[in-house]
């Protein structure tokens, strides 16, 4: 096919890629070696290249020829000929462990740089061009967080906005909220931007040792949107698994009789909206868009009614007849809440405040808490992405991947969420990723640009390769057949000519 003159650039992706070191495995698909790859678009060719992130992780765990860093679903352990008392000494310093910097669920743009991204708080730096790693940033240096998101959103002025867990700090476990500069005072050019990353707010956890997991978060024009979830994190069940020689994965629990809280911050006074909204329990790990209309906030996501997602990836259960033996418990949905933020104070216990065009409900309950009820928008999709320059504002599409009940996807789809009308692509044995939606530098309508991902074929003997599709109409323009062994990943970025070209100068 054909590529667009106008596509030139980088698809920068990161993913799981190496589970076997030495006589050593990994338990989970998620705790493989995190493994960059780049498609590079000039003057309508492509160009393929991949390469291990050179985390500490790796270079510890190839120098001892097998796994000696714990990841989240494979706990790893130090000479077992050490005595006891050096294992209870090294279980003392494990309470809050020392995290991994295996980077390997999406890529941040930081400043002028780009990033390798996990949950820790750790990231690396990494030149886009040449995949090469660069230096390791512990956020921990910055803000008083263990963990953050690998999804961060960016701001019209190119800040970072992202969220990390800060667990029992000064006696207390809360959410923080953390703006990263896009740019740094000219007098301090050499300093790096998260010298200035400042703390925007903290949300304390409903409980000191049970923080909820969460993997995103949403944003709208004036409000941050953090949804805590009854899928949890035991502290001290953390603190006591190296000893217990369980996984830290062990360590999360899902409760389906809790509720789920919704909270809303003001990206000016930085305050929270103090009415406690809530929904029934559900599990999710991503946010799709949100935005404000008529004094409502209307946000999308794709949730679960269980956390047996998680468990599917155990390697175990990955083997050659997995896609007959796995079957999601639970569909990914995508659900639609409306949110009245301003509502007459004055409206009866059991009345529904949602004014605008939309089946998802907002009950006031005799405490004053208001129970949010969704509308279903479809069914069966999940990695979502959509036009970025659309995110926070009123938009129209979800690019994503098909899943139906089993967890690997096998259709990209095009959801249109006012008309219900989705369309696919689909090939026999085809297995896409992610797909990144690249807005046409002209582009006059949402969907005017191209859908780009990388298809990895179930047969072993078929080569992978880069789908380019149209993103209005969904045909295809061109593929890219890679001759070499290709692995699904994760998440990536997009990164245009000129962005690429200012950075490396």
């Amino acid at each position: 096919g054909q590529l667009p003159t106008w596509l030139q650039g980088i698809l920068l992706r990161n993913g799981p890629g190496m589970h076997t070191i030495g006589e050593s495995k990994y338990n989970h698909w998620f705790d493989g070696m995190a493994l960059l790859h780049s498609f590079t678009f000039k003057n309508g060719e492509v160009y393929y290249r991949s390469k291990y992130l050179r985390s500490d992780t790796y270079n510890c765990n190839i120098e001892a020829n097998r796994i000696v860093v714990s990841e989240f679903g494979t706990m790893a352990y130090p000479d077992p000929c050490k005595n006891i008392f050096a294992k209870a000494f090294s279980y003392l310093s494990h309470t809050i462990p020392e995290f991994t910097d295996n980077c390997l669920i999406n890529i941040m743009k930081a400043g002028g740089d780009f990033y390798a991204t996990g949950e820790t708080n750790f990231i690396r730096k990494i030149n886009p061009q040449t995949l090469e790693t660069l230096e390791k940033v512990d956020y921990n240096k910055y803000v008083s967080v263990n963990l953050a998101t690998s999804h961060p959103h960016y701001d019209s002025a190119g800040n970072v906005l992202n969220m990390g867990t800060s667990i029992v700090d000064k006696g207390r476990t809360k959410y923080v909220l953390f703006k990263i500069p896009s740019s740094v005072p000219e007098k301090e050019k050499k300093k790096s931007c998260f010298k200035h990353l400042e703390v925007v707010c903290s949300i304390p956890s409903h409980s000191l040792l049970h923080p909820s997991y969460y993997h995103s978060f949403g944003l709208t024009e004036n409000y941050i949107i953090f949804i805590e979830q009854p899928f949890r994190l035991d502290i001290v069940k953390m603190a006591t698994a190296y000893i217990r020689g369980v996984n830290w994965a062990s360590c999360l629990a899902y409760n389906k009789d809790d509720k789920t809280w919704f909270h809303f911050i003001d990206r000016k006074t930085k305050k929270e909206v103090s009415t406690k909204f809530f929904t029934d329990a559900l599990v999710f790990f991503h946010h799709i868009n949100a935005y404000e209309e008529d004094g409502h906030i209307v946000f999308d996501l794709i949730a679960y009614t269980d956390n047996s997602l998680y468990d599917m990836f155990y390697l175990k259960n990955l083997g050659k007849d997995f896609e007959e033996n796995t079957k999601l418990t639970s569909i990914p949905t995508c659900k639609r809440f409306v949110v009245p933020l301003q509502y007459d104070k004055d409206a009866e216990v059991g009345s529904n405040l949602v004014r605008l065009a939309s089946t998802a409900t907002a009950v006031k309950e005799k405490d004053g808490n208001i129970y949010c009820q969704p509308e279903v928008l479809c069914e069966g999709i999940e990695l979502p992405r959509i036009n970025y320059n659309y995110n926070g504002k009123k938009y129209k599409y979800i690019f994503a991947t098909e899943v139906q009940w089993s967890p690997v996807p096998t259709k990209i789809a095009k959801f249109n969420i006012q008309t219900k009308e989705m369309l696919h692509w689909t090939q026999d044995h085809c297995w896409p990723s992610e797909p990144v939606f690249v807005p046409n530098p002209d582009a006059k309508e949402e969907d005017d640009g191209v859908v780009l991902t990388c298809v990895v074929k179930s047969d072993p003997k078929e080569a992978p390769f880069l789908l380019v599709l149209d993103a209005k109409t969904f045909t295809e323009l061109a593929r890219a057949t890679v001759n070499v062994e290709m692995h699904m990943d994760l998440h990536g970025v997009f990164i245009p000519e000129q962005v690429v070209k200012t950075e490396t100068e």
